[in-house]
């Protein structure tokens, strides 16, 4: 993993950013021969993606409910769809910054 710029991280073939809905790290394959590929625009503090990102993974709590975050990602804004299961659905926020330390984080 390397250091795009204060929001975006480099990972294998594409690009990760911090989630605030989710508190954790989103990736989007932007190259390969791999499915699915998102188009990027290039803009490393702004970011354009698409089409959508939805992640889903399992319930750790073991409240039984799969955990769905489904968004867009518009000029450095995540714009949360209303079937996400996390706080933040619904609403459009700035893509934060990188919330770990240089070294603390996949070493990034």
């Amino acid at each position: 993993m390397g250091k795009l710029s204060s929001k975006l991280r480099s990972v294998g073939d594409g690009i990760g950013f911090w989630c605030p809905g989710c508190d954790g790290l989103h990736v989007m394959r932007t190259k390969g021969v791999v499915h699915p590929v998102w188009q990027w625009d290039g803009n490393v503090d702004a970011p354009t993606l698409s089409p959508s990102l939805l992640v889903t993974y399992q319930d750790l709590s073991g409240e039984g409910q799969d955990e769905r975050c489904h968004s867009f990602v518009k000029a450095g804004q995540i714009e949360f769809l209303s079937d996400c299961t996390h706080a933040l659905a619904g609403q459009t926020v700035s893509m934060p910054d990188w919330p770990y330390a240089e070294g603390e984080y996949g070493g990034v």
